[in-house]
């Protein structure tokens, strides 16, 4: 058995999870600094050595790097909170002062592609964490890759379902930024060979696969070798990464607060300089992947086409709900015209321009939650909240039968806050799979509430005639 001992940080996350396997492959022994159990589906836990600790903790980092000959640092904080370049930085610096204490032979650490100009935070401090790693005393090798093609990988991911779930898109300028994409097995290869380095190498290496190109060509390249059809994309200068991050998280299963520093990272042309790694170390057998090639291998346990079965189902039952409704709602009736309304109450106009959006985003959060239920294999959950969206529906078109058809506004005012209720109970469903899904259903829900106020208003000042 070798005595090499590894230490592997961030081993819960995609590629971390890949590289101890690939390090236990290759002989070592291997050691995980993890803030949990590993899950019980982690198919190498029984292999490992694992200290439970937190990495801004000095004694469990230095718990976990004692005896150890090489470490990877694979922790980044994506997760939205603004104190993110403290926190990497704090925990770089424990981390790199105790592996010099340790006497650790080497690290490796995994940063991102970036060219020479001001950098988005997130990118920026990815950079900070690698500087402070390479002045530890401690040899260090940053690997700075870009956008990492594989299944799981939230870039990955990112590109999957804005390619599967917008066939036509108006994008944001950074669609158009250039880019040099890498599989994640080439990424995980060159990440588990940096180990054998010559001690005397301390520096940035630059990797990325053999193919250049704008992210709006990888979508286009993603959909072509998936079979999804032409995608028309345009770009304009407009969306924030800000912005872009919430319409990220509406769309994908990408919390926002990942999809900010990705987005923001894409802001910049992110292509390798040099290829100096390449030199010092064997590269993956069979050469670097292409970007098609790439997608093949990330795809294969993936079904493209299951988004547009989904929204085609929720398109129906809102669209139904919406064509109902609307071929019962009669604003010009005499009978309407007749009603005492409230001062507050909208225009006539503007209820067709927020019902038409708020049929149009439901549509797609109820569509993003079900699907992302049904790749998470949680196919009970998305059956109930597919019956709790045809039952909304139902209450929905209900309402203007009640009100313009029946001529019960009291009646329909109990009915819409049966439907405010269902709509509320839908956005805490969305929730789980995502904030802005959540907040999209929330809004529907708040309108729901408006319309039962409005209703309910119109009732008291309009007494209904007795039968």
């Amino acid at each position: 058995m070798t005595s090499r001992l590894a230490l592997v940080t961030g081993a819960t996350g995609h590629i971390g999870g890949r590289l101890v396997p690939e390090l236990l492959d290759r002989g070592w022994r291997v050691r995980v600094l993890s803030r949990g159990e590993l899950p019980a589906d982690t198919e190498w836990a029984e292999r490992v050595e694992s200290v439970h600790g937190d990495a801004s903790d000095a004694g469990d980092v230095r718990e976990a790097l004692s005896g150890v000959n090489a470490a990877w640092y694979l922790l980044h904080s994506m997760d939205g909170r603004g104190d993110f370049v403290v926190r990497d930085r704090a925990m770089a610096e424990l981390f790199a002062r105790t592996a010099a204490e340790e006497g650790v032979g080497r690290l490796v650490y995994l940063s991102g592609l970036h060219p020479d100009e001001e950098l988005s935070p997130h990118l920026a401090s990815r950079v900070e964490v690698g500087e402070i790693l390479l002045g530890s005393g401690v040899p260090t090798a940053v690997l700075q890759a870009g956008v990492v093609l594989g299944a799981g990988s939230a870039s990955f991911e990112m590109l999957r379902h804005l390619t599967e779930r917008l066939p036509a898109v108006v994008a944001p300028k950074w669609l158009g930024s250039r880019i040099q994409p890498i599989a994640d097995s080439d990424v995980i290869h060159l990440l588990a060979s940096a180990a054998d380095l010559p001690p005397e190498v301390n520096r940035t290496f630059d990797v990325g696969g053999p193919d250049v190109l704008t992210y709006a060509d990888l979508m286009r390249r993603y959909a072509a070798v998936t079979g999804l059809g032409r995608r028309f994309i345009k770009t304009v200068p407009v969306l924030t990464p800000g912005l872009a991050s919430h319409w990220v998280g509406l769309v994908t299963p990408v919390a926002s607060g990942v999809a900010r520093p990705l987005v923001g990272s894409l802001v910049h042309d992110a292509v390798v300089g040099e290829s100096d790694l390449l030199d010092l170390l064997p590269g993956p057998p069979g050469g670097l992947k292409g970007v098609d090639d790439a997608i093949r291998s990330a795809t294969e346990t993936v079904d493209p086409h299951a988004w547009s079965r989904q929204l085609r189902r929720a398109a129906a039952v809102v669209g139904g709900a919406a064509l109902v409704g609307s071929l019962l709602t009669t604003p010009d009736s005499r009978w309407y015209r007749s009603l005492d309304l409230p001062s507050w109450q909208p225009p006539n106009w503007a209820f067709p321009v927020v019902w038409t959006t708020l049929y149009a985003t439901t549509t797609i959060a109820s569509t993003a939650t079900i699907a992302e239920l049904r790749e998470a294999e949680m196919d009970n959950e998305a059956t109930a909240f597919e019956r709790a969206l045809v039952a909304n529906m139902v209450l929905n078109a209900g309402w203007s039968g009640l009100f313009f058809r029946g001529h019960r506004p009291r009646l329909a005012a109990a009915e819409c806050a049966v439907l405010t209720a269902s709509s509320a109970d839908l956005a805490r469903r969305a929730a789980p799979s995502g904030k802005v899904r959540g907040g999209v259903l929330g809004a529907y829900a708040a309108w729901c509430g408006f319309a039962t106020a409005l209703t309910a208003a119109i009732a008291r000042r309009n007494p209904e005639p007795k039968d």
